[in-house]
Protein backbone atom coordinates (compact mmCIF):
# COMPACT_ATOMS: atom_id res chain seq x y z
CA UNK A 1 0.00 0.00 0.00
CA UNK A 2 1.31 3.26 -1.41
CA UNK A 3 0.42 5.43 1.91
CA UNK A 4 -0.70 4.06 5.01
CA UNK A 5 -3.94 2.24 5.87
CA UNK A 6 -5.28 5.57 8.19
CA UNK A 7 -4.39 8.01 5.67
CA UNK A 8 -6.14 5.86 2.46
CA UNK A 9 -9.33 5.90 4.71
CA UNK A 10 -9.40 9.40 5.41
CA UNK A 11 -8.86 10.13 1.79
CA UNK A 12 -11.33 7.46 0.75
CA UNK A 13 -13.50 9.10 3.23
CA UNK A 14 -13.19 12.25 1.62
CA UNK A 15 -14.15 10.72 -1.85
CA UNK A 16 -17.19 9.29 -0.83
CA UNK A 17 -18.17 12.54 0.61
CA UNK A 18 -17.35 14.53 -2.45
CA UNK A 19 -18.99 12.26 -4.80
CA UNK A 20 -21.32 9.59 -3.41
CA UNK A 21 -22.52 10.64 0.58
CA UNK A 22 -25.81 12.95 0.32
CA UNK A 23 -28.26 13.91 3.35
CA UNK A 24 -31.55 15.41 3.18
CA UNK A 25 -34.48 13.91 1.67
CA UNK A 26 -36.00 10.56 2.82
CA UNK A 27 -34.43 7.86 0.33
CA UNK A 28 -35.52 4.13 0.69
CA UNK A 29 -32.92 1.44 0.68
CA UNK A 30 -32.40 -1.58 -0.54
CA UNK A 31 -33.01 -3.40 3.23
CA UNK A 32 -36.45 -1.43 2.51
CA UNK A 33 -35.86 1.16 5.08
CA UNK A 34 -35.76 4.89 4.89
CA UNK A 35 -33.16 6.78 5.39
CA UNK A 36 -32.44 10.88 5.51
CA UNK A 37 -28.82 9.85 4.74
CA UNK A 38 -27.27 8.18 1.28
CA UNK A 39 -24.86 6.86 0.11
CA UNK A 40 -24.38 5.50 -3.97
CA UNK A 41 -20.97 4.33 -3.78
CA UNK A 42 -21.17 4.12 -7.77
CA UNK A 43 -19.29 7.28 -8.65
CA UNK A 44 -16.68 6.73 -5.86
CA UNK A 45 -16.22 2.86 -6.84
CA UNK A 46 -16.04 4.17 -11.02
CA UNK A 47 -13.09 6.73 -10.14
CA UNK A 48 -9.30 5.69 -10.29
CA UNK A 49 -8.70 7.13 -7.15
CA UNK A 50 -11.53 5.93 -5.33
CA UNK A 51 -11.38 2.51 -6.88
CA UNK A 52 -7.31 2.13 -6.47
CA UNK A 53 -8.29 2.96 -2.66
CA UNK A 54 -10.89 0.70 -2.40
CA UNK A 55 -8.89 -2.39 -3.88
CA UNK A 56 -5.78 -1.43 -1.59
CA UNK A 57 -7.90 -1.12 1.62
CA UNK A 58 -9.58 -4.29 1.32
CA UNK A 59 -6.15 -6.18 0.14
CA UNK A 60 -5.09 -4.69 3.43
CA UNK A 61 -8.17 -6.54 5.31
CA UNK A 62 -6.79 -9.88 3.65
CA UNK A 63 -3.64 -9.64 4.31
CA UNK A 64 -3.60 -12.96 6.44
CA UNK A 65 -6.22 -14.49 4.21
CA UNK A 66 -6.02 -17.26 1.73
CA UNK A 67 -8.52 -16.44 -0.88
CA UNK A 68 -9.32 -17.76 -4.41
CA UNK A 69 -11.96 -15.51 -5.48
CA UNK A 70 -13.29 -12.19 -4.73
CA UNK A 71 -16.98 -10.84 -5.92
CA UNK A 72 -21.06 -10.74 -4.40
CA UNK A 73 -24.59 -9.58 -5.94
CA UNK A 74 -24.84 -8.12 -8.94
CA UNK A 75 -24.76 -4.72 -9.36
CA UNK A 76 -22.89 -3.29 -6.13
CA UNK A 77 -19.86 -5.67 -6.05
CA UNK A 78 -18.99 -5.85 -9.68
CA UNK A 79 -16.75 -3.02 -9.62
CA UNK A 80 -15.21 -3.85 -6.22
CA UNK A 81 -14.31 -6.97 -7.26
CA UNK A 82 -12.81 -6.31 -10.35
CA UNK A 83 -10.88 -3.65 -8.94
CA UNK A 84 -9.05 -5.54 -6.57
CA UNK A 85 -8.49 -8.44 -8.86
CA UNK A 86 -6.97 -5.88 -10.91
CA UNK A 87 -5.10 -4.66 -8.03
CA UNK A 88 -4.07 -7.97 -7.02
CA UNK A 89 -2.53 -8.99 -9.83
CA UNK A 90 -0.49 -5.92 -9.88
CA UNK A 91 1.05 -6.92 -6.22
CA UNK A 92 1.32 -10.80 -7.58
CA UNK A 93 -1.13 -11.61 -5.03
CA UNK A 94 -4.19 -12.38 -7.65
CA UNK A 95 -7.40 -13.24 -6.81
CA UNK A 96 -10.09 -13.64 -8.95
CA UNK A 97 -13.54 -11.75 -9.48
CA UNK A 98 -16.74 -13.10 -9.59
CA UNK A 99 -20.27 -12.14 -9.39
CA UNK A 100 -23.45 -13.45 -8.27
CA UNK A 101 -26.85 -12.69 -10.64
CA UNK A 102 -29.89 -11.90 -8.52
CA UNK A 103 -31.66 -14.86 -10.42
CA UNK A 104 -29.53 -17.28 -12.54
CA UNK A 105 -30.15 -16.15 -16.55
CA UNK A 106 -33.25 -17.49 -18.38
CA UNK A 107 -30.86 -18.07 -21.69
CA UNK A 108 -27.02 -18.38 -22.56
CA UNK A 109 -25.51 -20.41 -19.84
CA UNK A 110 -28.02 -19.93 -16.82
CA UNK A 111 -25.42 -19.50 -14.63
CA UNK A 112 -26.28 -17.95 -11.37
CA UNK A 113 -22.37 -16.97 -10.59
CA UNK A 114 -20.49 -15.68 -13.18
CA UNK A 115 -16.76 -14.85 -13.79
CA UNK A 116 -15.58 -18.48 -13.91
CA UNK A 117 -13.59 -19.98 -16.44
CA UNK A 118 -15.14 -22.85 -18.45
CA UNK A 119 -13.85 -25.79 -16.67
CA UNK A 120 -13.69 -23.65 -12.96
CA UNK A 121 -16.38 -24.15 -10.13
CA UNK A 122 -16.77 -22.50 -6.63
CA UNK A 123 -16.40 -26.26 -5.33
CA UNK A 124 -14.04 -26.01 -2.41
CA UNK A 125 -12.91 -22.16 -3.59
CA UNK A 126 -12.26 -20.03 -0.39
CA UNK A 127 -14.13 -16.67 -1.23
CA UNK A 128 -14.38 -13.42 -0.06
CA UNK A 129 -18.15 -11.74 -0.44
CA UNK A 130 -17.67 -7.97 -0.93
CA UNK A 131 -20.39 -4.81 -1.05
CA UNK A 132 -20.16 -1.65 -1.51
CA UNK A 133 -22.74 -0.34 1.50
CA UNK A 134 -24.73 -2.89 4.19
CA UNK A 135 -27.56 -1.90 6.20
CA UNK A 136 -28.73 -5.39 7.82
CA UNK A 137 -26.90 -7.67 5.17
CA UNK A 138 -29.66 -9.45 3.64
CA UNK A 139 -28.07 -9.24 0.09
CA UNK A 140 -24.61 -10.02 1.08
CA UNK A 141 -26.64 -13.38 2.62
CA UNK A 142 -28.15 -14.13 -0.07
CA UNK A 143 -24.88 -14.34 -2.26
CA UNK A 144 -23.89 -16.14 0.91
CA UNK A 145 -25.57 -18.73 0.78
CA UNK A 146 -26.01 -18.79 -3.47
CA UNK A 147 -22.23 -19.54 -2.63
CA UNK A 148 -22.05 -22.24 -0.22
CA UNK A 149 -25.16 -23.77 -2.50
CA UNK A 150 -22.33 -24.27 -5.35
CA UNK A 151 -19.80 -25.37 -2.78
CA UNK A 152 -17.50 -22.70 -1.87
CA UNK A 153 -15.78 -21.76 1.61
CA UNK A 154 -16.89 -18.02 2.19
CA UNK A 155 -14.88 -17.03 4.79
CA UNK A 156 -16.47 -13.63 4.94
CA UNK A 157 -18.35 -10.51 4.52
CA UNK A 158 -16.36 -7.51 3.53
CA UNK A 159 -18.17 -3.82 3.23
CA UNK A 160 -17.00 -0.58 1.94
CA UNK A 161 -19.40 1.43 4.39
CA UNK A 162 -21.43 -0.32 7.18
CA UNK A 163 -24.57 1.75 7.74
CA UNK A 164 -24.22 0.22 11.78
CA UNK A 165 -28.17 -0.38 11.54
CA UNK A 166 -28.20 -4.37 12.06
CA UNK A 167 -25.99 -6.08 9.82
CA UNK A 168 -23.18 -7.27 12.66
CA UNK A 169 -25.90 -9.62 14.34
CA UNK A 170 -27.70 -10.11 11.42
CA UNK A 171 -24.09 -12.02 10.20
CA UNK A 172 -23.55 -12.73 13.64
CA UNK A 173 -26.91 -14.84 13.60
CA UNK A 174 -26.27 -16.28 10.47
CA UNK A 175 -22.99 -17.53 11.70
CA UNK A 176 -20.84 -15.32 8.57
CA UNK A 177 -17.84 -13.65 9.38
CA UNK A 178 -18.29 -9.61 9.00
CA UNK A 179 -15.50 -6.87 8.11
CA UNK A 180 -16.31 -2.78 7.66
CA UNK A 181 -13.50 -0.68 5.85
CA UNK A 182 -15.38 2.24 6.98
CA UNK A 183 -18.45 3.12 9.06
CA UNK A 184 -21.25 5.38 8.87
CA UNK A 185 -20.49 7.47 11.60
CA UNK A 186 -17.30 8.92 9.54
CA UNK A 187 -20.08 10.59 7.33
CA UNK A 188 -22.53 11.59 9.76
CA UNK A 189 -22.43 15.82 9.75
Amino acid sequence: MSASPSASKTRLIEIIRDRSFSVGAEMKLASGRSSNFYFNMKPTMMHPEGAHLIAELVLEALTDDQVDLIGGLEMGAVPLATAVAAVSHAKGRPIRAFFVRKQAKEHGTQKLVEGLGPDETMEGQSVIVIEDVTTTGGSAIKAVEALKGEGANVLRVITIVDRQEGAVDSFAAAGIGFEAILQADAFKL
